[in-house]
């Protein structure tokens, strides 16, 4: 029996994002996607580095332990990202979630750090055989909420792990048998937030080929909105026989999709020990034959898949074309055409003109509907240093801007959020009507009221008379007890609670700079409901007393400890 692995990789930068900070690698041996985070502090940086750095596995190495190999590339990796933040501190606060397999043959090492997913298909069963390092994924694990209600938590995308460069990381490892006839799915969240486990299992299930397979997968991410950056890697593991005459139609050369494509990792391109191979050829260069896989941009929704999709079943597929293929692959070239008598000129001018009348016509009318589509669409985003909600969709077409303010709120300024929410202002937060958008814009309001209120607080504590402790406006001060004819050395207090706020969570897909990430052996104390803030920034130990807010409730506190600090 011999096994090979057959596979394709597509990346978009789907509907809302400007650029593309997804990363794909696809080799005879690795097969990686790395979804960078930081936005303006460039995510794309993080993941086209990463892969460059962890590319040199898709070479052979006989003998190899799989573990030892991908723990030390890991590590590697996020060295290298901490050395450029040290170069420039400009990038400080990017970073990349990195999930990776190591073929050997007969068994698949798998290396996992954040939120990008592995799923196996077996036996028509698909099944998700990494865990996500989010912080909703923590509560799912304590009972706290269900799988269910993660789906639409507010905080699922806050990260407990991820490569930025900052202390040791400690991904998870495993090792995984293999078997002829398992589909491997290898994907940034953009495609697995968007589309229901269901419609994976039945789309891996039903197409032939792991071209068709990726382009229908993009597609559905983008019919459910595309709000992120789409990458896949599809793997089949084939046993092909000696007299199978067909395997020499598949490709092994490399495949790179996404950032790594457009933006070359350095690390790689300087690495001479690997650049002239066909993994080093292609992390150097940042391109591969990633067109007949799936292009970064302007999928075809009739697309049928390329040419390498139309064979007949090697040895190992099920014979026939799976349930729900549309049919075998046409033979291009094989019909007989009776040639038509020439049309006279005249007629031929008319017909011209009557098909350029109508095509005028439908594409006027395509986007007169379609620029009303758009204006039935919301989001919230920054206007100047405030909150606004938009209509319309965040693009511009032809230099025409396909958005404007709906509503300002210029009570809501950006300098009183928390850094995670700027940053998500500051991206824009989609939203499914105008009364979800007034909601989001209600939640932001609070928060920005309690961060004022902190602020106005610590304001007037660093101007207080010596012997007083602040209060917030509205509130009694703490005075000594002799200026209020008491006895000496009491205090008479305003009467306030004061309470240790719960930790934050330590790394979110916008780091703020200088934010230290927790270790992995760190553990953060879960809040006491499901909506709770987010732990601390040092996961280690719980954050020092409030004792400078005093007029607070608890869940005020825990709100107040993620403000801006002065």
């Amino acid at each position: 029996m011999t096994l090979v692995l057959r596979f394709a990789a597509g990346s978009h930068k789907g509907l809302i994002r400007e650029g593309n900070e997804d990363s794909g690698y696809a080799g005879p041996r690795l097969l990686a996607v790395a979804d960078g985070m930081g936005g303006a502090a460039a995510g794309e940086v993080a993941s086209s580095e990463v892969l460059g750095s962890i590319v040199r596995l898709d070479e052979d190495v006989p003998g190899a332990d799989l573990l030892t190999l991908l723990g030390d590339a890991v590590q590697g990796a996020n060295d290298r990202l901490r050395q450029m933040v040290e170069e420039d501190p400009q990038l400080e606060g990017m970073g990349c979630t990195l999930t990776a397999m190591l073929w050997t043959g007969q068994r698949m090492g798998l290396v996992h750090v954040g939120d990008s997913r592995a799923y196996l298909l077996r036996d028509g069963a698909l099944v998700q055989i990494t865990q996500d390092h989010t912080w909703v994924q923590r509560l799912v694990d304590e009972g706290r909420i269900t799988p269910e209600e993660a789906e639409t938590h507010p905080q699922r995308s806050l990260l407990m792990r991820a490569l930025d460069g900052r202390g040791q990381v400690e991904p998870d490892l495993s090792i995984r048998e293999v078997r002829a006839g398992d589909r491997y799915l290898i994907c940034s969240d953009g495609l697995s937030g968007p589309v229901s486990h269901q419609t994976l299992q039945d789309t891996l299930g039903s197409y032939y080929s792991p071209e068709q397979t990726v382009q229908e997968l993009i597609q559905l991410a983008l019919r459910g909105g595309g709000p992120d950056n789409i990458t896949c890697i599809v793997a089949d593991v084939l046993d092909v026989g000696a007299t199978d005459t067909l395997s020499g139609q598949f490709s092994d050369v490399p495949v790179v999709v996404g950032a790594v494509a457009e933006t070359p990792p350095s690390s790689a391109a300087a690495d001479r020990s690997i650049r002239d191979t066909p993994a080093g050829r292609a992390a150097g260069l940042g391109r591969g034959p990633q067109g007949a896989f799936g292009p970064a941009a302007g999928y075809d929704p009739g697309y049928p898949g390329d040419g390498q999709g139309g064979f007949g079943p090697a040895e190992g597929y099920p014979e026939g074309y799976p349930e729900g293929y549309a049919g075998e692959p046409a033979a291009y070239g094989a019909e007989d055409f009776d040639e038509e008598p020439r049309p006279k000129r005249k007629n031929r001018a008319l017909a011209f003109s009557l098909v350029g009348l109508v095509t005028l016509g439908l594409l006027g009318a395509g986007g007169f509907f379609g620029y009303q589509w758009t204006q039935s669409q919301y989001y919230v985003g920054a206007d100047g240093d405030h909150v606004a909600v938009y209509q319309g969709v965040h693009q511009s077409l032809a230099g025409l801007n396909l958005s404007s303010v709906h509503t300002p709120y210029k009570d809501i300024e950006l300098k009183f959020l928390p850094q995670d929410q700027r940053t998500h202002v500051a991206n824009t937060i989609s939203a499914s009507s105008l009364g979800d958008a007034g909601d989001k814009v209600k939640k932001l309001g609070e928060q920005a009221a309690l961060c004022r209120k902190v602020a106005d607080a610590r304001t007037a504590a660093a101007n207080t008379v010596p012997g007083t402790v602040p209060a917030l406006p509205g509130t009694a001060p703490t005075v000594p007890a002799s200026a209020a004819g008491g006895p000496a050395g009491t205090t008479l207090q305003a009467g306030f609670v004061t309470a240790t706020a719960p930790p934050s969570p330590s790394t979110t897909r916008a780091p703020a700079a200088g934010v230290p990430s927790p270790t992995p052996t760190q553990s953060s104390p879960a809040p006491a409901t499901p909506s709770a803030a987010a732990p601390s920034q040092s996961a280690a130990a719980p954050a020092a007393p409030q004792n400078d807010l005093p007029g607070l409730s608890d869940e005020e506190r825990q709100r107040a400890d993620s403000c801006p600090k002065p």
